[in-house]
């Protein structure tokens, strides 16, 4: 079994910061494996919780003795359910994510192995996507910590291209994966099919589902200057412009209405939706966005 690594995307400092933390589903799960998650459910684990009377056809097994030897009545012990979280990283590894300083991909790569580190550690079950002009291959479902390597390793070799279809990606992953989970989408959105279609695939999949919108600072705040020729790095379209402040407050403007559209669509379906850019500290991020918006704690 080889040694887990530590990748320049996650530094030891912070990976022990990270083994206090665990993922948090909105939602209770029943997975295909017992895990070390408690359900509400009541089961045939090991940690009891109640009893209920006996009725015909119940497993003899599990009459509490003790008690019917005390008040000659049947009573069948109760115990909490284990079940088995699974938590799915959806990450876009197109063209477009090749941008930046650190670029977005780096960023989301980053994101992901994080939140795969505190699932593992945890004993979820993991499982890494990506996706670009199709769902690609993927990593094989892990769990426990001692396959955090798998994770890095996998991570690391990841790089950009093609362009971005979320649509055919989103429906391949929800006919792949139709067990119940929390997924995490990490992408910068820029898909000219738009992302209502792709997101209603696991909103229908009854998905706990969070979104990480990743932008670059050069996107939000752009410094550019003077006449233009500029290609789409994904369909080489081409537009020329020339920059000025008119034409600077209107980009601003469609940018936030963009940003904006995404947030409220998502928040009425449920959806968790967290923007960031890429200088904004992914440590940051984890530690305290995504415990504020409830998916670690």
């Amino acid at each position: 079994m080889p040694e887990t690594k530590v990748s320049p995307l996650l530094d030891p400092e912070f990976l022990h910061k990270l083994e206090h933390l665990e993922l948090v589903s909105r939602k209770i799960f029943v997975g295909r494996m017992k895990g070390e998650r408690k359900s509400k459910r009541r089961g045939s684990s090991v940690e009891f919780a109640d009893h209920r009377n006996y009725s015909v056809g119940d497993d003899l097994r599990h009459i509490d003795w003790n008690v019917y030897g005390r008040l000659d009545k049947l009573f069948l012990k109760l115990f909490l359910e284990e079940e088995d979280l699974h938590f799915y990283t959806l990450l876009d590894t197109s063209l477009s994510m090749d941008f930046g300083d650190p670029t977005k991909l780096h960023y989301g790569k980053q994101v992901a192995a994080a939140l795969s580190f505190i699932g593992l550690v945890n004993h979820d079950r993991v499982l890494l996507d990506t996706f670009s002009t199709t769902l690609d291959g993927g990593m094989p479902s892990i769990r426990g910590r001692s396959q955090m390597w798998r994770v890095v390793q996998y991570l690391d070799q990841l790089t950009a291209s093609g362009s971005s279809n979320l649509t055919a990606a989103a429906r391949a992953f929800a006919i792949k994966h139709s067990g119940k989970g929390v997924v995490v989408v990490i992408s910068d959105f820029l898909d000219k099919r738009g992302y209502e279609d792709a997101l209603r695939y696991l909103v229908a999949r009854n998905m706990d589902i969070y979104v990480v919108h990743v932008l670059s600072r050069e996107e939000v705040e752009p410094e550019l200057v003077g006449d233009l020729r500029l290609v789409d790095c994904e369909d080489e379209d081409v537009a020329e412009i020339s920059v000025s402040a008119p034409l600077l407050k209107r980009y601003k403007d469609n940018l936030n209405a963009f940003v904006g559209g995404l947030k409220d669509w998502c928040t009425k379906r449920g959806i968790t939706y967290i923007f960031t850019t890429n200088h904004n500290p992914f440590d940051k991020l984890i530690l305290n966005y995504l415990r504020e918006r409830g998916l670690v704690k």
